[in-house]
C-alpha cells in the first residue's frame, strides 16, 4: 500500500469546519517588524509612510518573488490585452492594458527557496522576509502604487502581514497575491453542480500551508457549489529550485550521485521516486539528467538532475494518486501553484498526453482521470487581470507612457558576511539560510540591480526564450 504523505484530497462539505469563521476572517496577530516599520524611527525597517505621494498614478507597479520565476507574472502584466484602454470594458483593443506603466521587480534569490522555511521551523523568520520584500517596494526610492506578491508560498504565509503593513501605513496601496487569482480562475471552469477534482502542483511550503486548499473551499462555498469537489495537492519538492538551477537540487557538472543532493529519492510516498513507476515518469537520462546507482538491474539510488525530470515526477505522482483514490472523478484543471512551473508547461502537457495513452493490461488506466479538456491554470494571467481591475477602480492607471519601464533587482549575500556562512559558490549555506532567527536587524543580504554576474546563465537563457517582453526590458540592463 502506498504512503500518501503530501497527498491531500478534500471534500467540500467535509471542510466547512476548516473554512474561515463567521465574519470571513481568521484571527490575526500583527508581527513585530510591522510595528517597527510603522513606528520605530530608529529601526532599519522604518518606512516613513507619512511622506508617501498622494498621487499614486505616477508610481510603478511593484512585484516580488523568491527568484526569477516571478518574471512569469511580470510577463503577464506586460502582455495582457483583455480590456479596452479607453473605457475599461472587457475585450481586447490591440493595445496591452498596462502599456504605460512602469515596474519594479525584486527577486529575493539569496533567501530562496521560500518553501523550506516552514519545514525548518522558521516560519516567523520567513514572514519577516516577506514583509522585507514589501518594504523594499514601498520605501524610498522604490515606492509603488500596488504590491504584487508573485510567489505562492509568500502569498500563503505572508499576505496577511503585508496587508497589515499597508492597511495601517498606506491604505491606498493594495496588495495582490497569486493564490486567490489562481483559485478563482480554476473554479470559473467548473460548473457549480459538477463533480470534479482540482489538482494543485506547488512547493512543499505552499502545500503544507493549506493556502490553496482553504482558498478553494472558501471560494467554492461562497459561490454555492453543490457538486462534489476534491482538491489533489502535490508538493513539488525541488521543482522550483531545479528551474532556478539551485545546486542542492541540480548540478550540471555532476556525473555521479552526490552527497549534497536534497531532491527526491527512491521511495513510495508523494515526494519520492517510485521505481515501479519509471515507465510512466519517462525520465530523460541524456546529459546526466538522472544520476543513479544500480545493483544488477535494480536501482539503488536515483537523483534527478534536470527541471524537466522534476516536472515529470511530480505531475505523474499527482495524477497517479488521484487515479488510485478516485479514478472515476476527472481532474478538470491543475493549478500551477508556483511561478517557476509555467516554464515547464510544454513538458507538463506532454506528460498528460503520455499518461492518457498509457496502457496497463490493455486498459488506458488514466483515461477517466484526464479528460480531453483538462487545463493547466497559470495564476499569473489572472493576477494580471486583478492588478488592472484594482488600478482602474482606484483611478491610478498612468496616462503618461514610461520611458524606463523596468527596474529589476536581486538579493545577494551581504558584502562582508562571514565566509563560513557561504558555500563554495558564494551562496548562503543551507544551515545559515535556515538557521536565522526573527527579530534581528543585522542585514544578511544586499539588493543590487540585475546583472550577468548574479543570474545563472541557464536562467537568462530561459528568460530570453520564454519571456520575450520581459527580456526586451532587461536585456540592455544585464551587464
Amino acid at each position: 500500500m502506498r504512503n500518501n504523505r503530501g497527498y491531500i484530497i478534500i471534500a467540500l462539505m467535509a471542510l466547512t469546519a476548516c473554512s474561515p469563521k463567521e465574519g470571513g476572517k481568521e484571527s490575526y496577530q500583527s508581527i513585530p517588524i510591522v510595528t517597527k516599520a510603522l513606528q520605530d524611527t530608529t529601526s532599519v525597517y522604518y518606512a516613513d509612510y507619512k511622506t508617501y505621494p498622494e498621487d499614486l498614478s505616477k508610481l510603478p507597479i511593484g512585484v516580488f518573488d523568491s527568484g526569477t520565476g516571478g518574471l512569469t507574472v511580470l510577463e503577464s502584466l506586460l502582455r495582457m490585452d483583455c480590456y479596452n484602454n479607453a473605457t475599461g470594458a472587457e475585450g481586447s483593443d490591440g493595445i496591452p492594458d498596462l502599456t504605460s506603466e512602469q515596474f519594479t521587480y525584486l527577486a529575493d534569490q539569496a533567501n530562496m527557496p521560500y518553501g523550506n522555511y516552514a519545514s525548518a521551523g522558521k516560519l516567523g523568520y520567513f514572514r519577516e522576509l516577506v514583509v522585507k520584500d514589501a518594504l523594499f517596494l514601498t520605501k524610498v526610492p522604490n515606492r509603488s502604487k500596488i504590491v504584487v506578491i508573485a510567489c505562492n508560498t509568500a502569498t500563503a504565509y505572508g499576505l496577511p502581514d503585508v496587508r497589515d503593513l499597508l492597511s495601517k501605513g498606506i491604505p491606498a496601496v493594495s496588495v495582490i497575491g497569486v493564490i486567490e487569482a489562481g483559485t478563482r480562475a480554476s473554479l470559473d471552469m467548473i460548473n457549480p453542480d459538477e463533480n470534479a477534482a482540482i489538482g494543485v502542483l506547488a512547493t512543499v511550503g505552499t502545500i503544507s500551508s493549506g493556502g490553496y486548499q482553504k482558498a478553494i473551499v472558501s471560494t467554492a462555498s461562497g459561490r454555492g457549489y453543490k457538486g462534489k469537489l476534491e482538491v489533489v495537492a502535490q508538493p513539488g519538492l525541488g521543482f522550483a529550485e531545479a528551474v532556478d538551477m539551485e545546486k542542492d537540487y541540480v548540478d550540471m557538472k555532476a556525473s555521479s550521485v552526490r552527497d549534497n543532493y536534497r531532491g527526491p529519492s527512491i521511495g513510495e510516498d508523494s515526494l519520492s521516486i517510485d521505481t515501479k513507476m519509471l515507465d510512466r515518469y519517462k525520465f530523460s537520462f541524456a546529459g546526466n539528467s538522472v544520476l543513479f546507482e544500480k545493483n544488477g538491474e535494480s536501482y539503488t539510488r536515483i537523483q534527478l538532475n534536470s527541471a524537466s525530470n522534476y516536472a515529470r515526477l511530480h505531475l505523474v505522482n499527482l495524477i497517479e494518486r488521484q487515479r488510485v483514490r478516485n479514478g472515476n472523478l476527472p481532474l478538470r484543471n491543475i493549478i500551477l501553484g508556483c511561478t517557476h512551473y509555467p516554464f515547464l508547461l510544454d513538458t507538463l502537457k506532454k506528460v498528460v498526453e503520455e499518461l492518457r495513452a498509457y496502457e496497463k493490461n490493455g486498459v488506458r488506466i488514466y483515461e477517466k482521470v484526464l479528460p480531453a479538456d483538462i487545463e493547466f491554470i497559470d495564476p499569473s494571467v489572472y493576477t494580471a487581470k486583478e492588478v488592472y481591475t484594482k488600478l482602474r477602480e482606484q483611478g491610478i492607471l498612468t496616462a503618461t507612457p514610461a520611458t524606463d519601464r523596468l527596474n529589476a533587482f536581486i538579493s545577494i549575500p551581504a558584502s562582508g558576511l562571514d565566509a563560513k556562512k557561504l558555500d563554495k559558490d558564494g551562496n548562503f549555506t543551507y544551515e545559515f539560510k535556515y538557521g536565522r532567527e526573527a527579530g534581528n536587524e543585522v542585514q544578511s543580504v544586499d539588493i543590487v540591480p540585475f546583472s550577468i554576474k548574479n543570474i545563472n546563465p541557464y536562467n537568462l537563457q530561459r528568460i530570453r526564450e520564454r519571456l520575450p517582453l520581459t527580456w526586451s526590458l532587461i536585456e540592455k540592463e544585464i551587464k
